[in-house]
């Protein structure tokens, strides 16, 4: 399209005669949610349904203030910064059909690696009620299989000597609470927005473990104070491409150096816990209930346990997007029978949900041919997600008799991965894990100790001491690399 227009604030009125714009003003505003993360997944979610009420003329005085607290988030800084905070939110539809949307929610953005203190004072304010999080599994700083803080993080060890000097969320959550209790001022509500079962909840005895080793009368004030709702969170949103970038270009006529894409569908479940106020979310959809442990547990062990299944077996196959894995029949029958039969089964009875629609629901999204998701995102950090996702299931199986084979298949194929480091093909595959090395070194040794792979217990726990899970991991482990095809070991399974 000729007369491509650069996305900024000067040129909205402009880009609104090819797409939709905000209809706001956005330079006011007297209360502000303050949000660490700001990703793909928080734009397409949190900024969108702020967007979204503050389009219907609601939410008025709400606001997002982006924090960016690692050096990987200064690209996307200097990103917005130059686009006046603006983006384009590109919804992939299953037909081939995009609407593509700028979101306004997001009107600043601080870097805490470059100025801690402008941070610090942002969430210090009075119009500051929320405090909100997607810093993924890996920010919260626990040990996956106790669940506790893990004080060995040499920059937890560096704020405990400089509570000034933050690093941390938890650093720089400490010191500006502390600020507000000091000027009287009411705490903010800390939301974490991330893929954690209960995820309040750790946020919450994260932040207390750490303010109790700082500064035990601060961490007795949050205790009281400070609100920790949980929520569940979901919508897929893949990692944008050169390809996105050209097509808003060429088709919309926006120039935007780092849209959102996603899919339609979009969820939010909340605990209404906000004693120092909210937007009114309910309005554009969004459930508040008061226990979302259940939704929570669903979306964990279907949505993110399902990723996980195809990410990592179509991975080894050579599959390079989620909805290849779904076209292939045997990974969409493997798919469905760990959902029936391994994952369901631990769920219960959820209110409102009737698993067998959300299950085909998944299975619709996963084959999006739009969306394109790679194997290689889903299985990144896969460290992180696996023992709340899928090892979790694993051990309550194990616990009631129930199926078992094809969440342990899926570990035999993450051993196989990490060792390898190639597809069945000889392809390179892509692992990105903070635990890569540990993962690789572990899974090499299998081949003079079998079980050697899951004696990490701060991944595993205690499985390579359970009899009926070892005996069926040994034998497809050995299986996988007799055979080198996960197919055939997939097929057999079914």
């Amino acid at each position: 399209m000729e007369n491509t227009l650069q996305l900024n604030q000067d040129n909205l009125a402009a880009i609104g005669n090819h797409i939709p714009v905000p209809n706001y003003n956005r330079t006011t505003g007297t209360a502000n949610i303050v949000h660490i993360g700001v990703g793909g997944f928080h734009r397409a979610h949190l900024a969108y349904y702020l967007h979204q009420l503050k389009q219907g003329g609601t939410a008025t005085k709400w606001n997002i203030i982006g924090i960016g607290l690692r050096e990987a988030d200064k690209n996307i800084h200097e990103v917005l910064k130059a686009q006046d905070h603006l983006y384009t939110l590109m919804v992939k539809n299953p037909d081939g059909k995009i609407e593509p949307e700028v979101i306004g929610s997001i009107v600043d953005f601080k870097m805490g690696t470059t100025d801690s203190e402008s941070v610090i004072a942002q969430m210090a304010e009075a119009n500051t009620k929320i405090v909100s999080l997607t810093i993924t599994e890996g920010g919260y700083n626990f040990n996956p299989t106790t669940g506790e803080f893990n004080f060995d993080n040499p920059d937890i060890q560096h704020e405990l000597r400089h509570p000034n000097d933050p690093i941390t969320v938890y650093g720089f959550l400490a010191a500006a609470l502390q600020r507000r209790r000091d000027a009287g001022l009411p705490a903010f509500t800390i939301m974490s927005c991330d893929n954690i079962e209960h995820n309040g909840d750790m946020a919450r005895k994260m932040l207390l473990t750490f303010a109790e080793a700082q500064d035990q009368e601060l961490a007795n004030w949050i205790a009281k104070e400070v609100s920790f709702p949980n929520s569940m969170v979901d919508r897929i949103t893949p990692v944008t491409t050169p390809a996105d970038i050209e097509t808003l270009a060429q088709n919309f006529g926006v120039q935007d150096a780092w849209p959102v894409t996603c899919e339609p569908f979009i969820q939010w479940v909340v605990e209404d816990k906000f004693p120092n106020g909210r937007p009114d979310f309910e309005k554009v959809g969004v459930q508040f209930v008061p226990d979302v442990g259940p939704y929570e547990k669903m979306k964990l062990r279907l949505l993110n346990a399902g990723h996980s299944v195809l990410g990592l077996l179509g991975a080894l196959h050579g599959h390079p997007t989620i909805n290849a894995c779904v076209e292939d029949e045997l990974f969409a029958n493997y798919l469905r029978t760990f959902l029936d039969e391994e994952a369901t089964p631990v769920l219960g009875d959820i209110k409102g949900i009737n698993l067998t629609d959300y299950k085909n629901g998944l299975i619709e999204r996963f084959a999006n041919p739009n969306i394109k998701d790679s194997v290689s995102r889903i299985c990144s950090e896969s460290s992180a997600k696996l023992p709340k996702f899928l090892i979790a299931t694993i051990h309550e199986n194990l616990a009631t008799g129930g199926s078992i084979k094809f969440a342990t298949l899926v570990l035999a194929a993450w051993c196989y991965y990490s060792d390898k480091k190639v597809n069945q093909n000889g392809q390179p595959l892509e692992i990105i894990d903070a635990m890569q090395g540990k993962l690789h070194d572990a899974a090499k040794e299998t081949a003079n100790n079998s079980l050697a792979f899951i004696q990490l217990e701060s991944l595993f726990g205690g499985l390579s001491e359970n009899e009926r899970f070892t005996s069926c991991y040994t034998f497809m482990r050995a299986q996988l690399y007799k055979t080198n095809d996960i197919k055939k070991l997939m097929q057999s399974q079914l």
